[in-house]
């Protein structure tokens, strides 16, 4: 009876490993389509779009933040605006005027306005050394404390593990630092690759 229970018990605990490893794989990968359409429309790798939704919100489509940011990519209202305002269709920013919230929430608008929102940031920084360090901090933080971040240093030189060094916001060298890794594992080994090698 007791060999019953531990093979019975044995074969629950493999079932529920599996299960949740293939849950986990869905979940991480259910926007994958979105993900790639349209970072491929703003030139942006779209492994640094999914590193950057896994840290932001973990694929958690409905969340919302502190700072009243909505969504996969956590777009503030303001943003959303902003880029229906650019696209000069007057049926987008009648959206966005109505029901912000509503907009950012659904995920393939989202990761459309987080796209072009990390492009539009990255424009300031193109050509850097350090330009997606950056961008993700400029993302997180605001262009203004890149900018505080960069005051004094060349940027035609600045490293990006000099750059990080000068965040002097914990949560914002912990984000940079976050999704530059995840972005450069190898998702086949689960090792760093370091940039050059890329």
């Amino acid at each position: 009876m007791l060999r019953y229970i531990l093979s019975c018990t044995f074969i629950f605990l493999i079932v529920a490993a599996s299960g949740a490893y293939f849950f986990s794989d869905y979940w991480e990968h259910r926007f994958d389509e979105l993900i790639t359409r349209h970072s491929r429309i703003y030139r942006i790798d779209s492994r640094l779009v999914w590193s950057l939704i896994y840290e932001e919100t973990w694929f958690k489509s409905g969340s919302l933040g502190d700072a009243d940011e909505v969504g996969l990519m956590q777009i503030t209202p303001l943003v959303a605006r902003q880029w229906a305002k650019e696209t000069g269709l007057k049926e987008l920013e009648k959206q966005t005027a109505e029901d912000v919230t509503k907009v950012l929430l659904d995920p393939e608008r989202n990761i459309q306005i987080g796209c072009w929102y990390f492009e539009k940031l990255r424009e300031n920084y193109r050509g850097m050394p350090a330009e997606t360090a950056m961008t993700l901090a400029a993302y997180n933080a605001g262009p203004s404390r890149v900018s505080e971040w960069t005051d004094g240093a060349n940027t035609a030189t600045l490293t990006e593990s000099e750059f990080i060094e000068r965040i002097n916001i914990p949560s914002t060298r912990s984000y940079v630092t976050s999704i530059l890794e995840r972005y450069r594992e190898d998702p086949e080994t689960k090792a760093v690759v370091t940039e050059g090698a890329k």
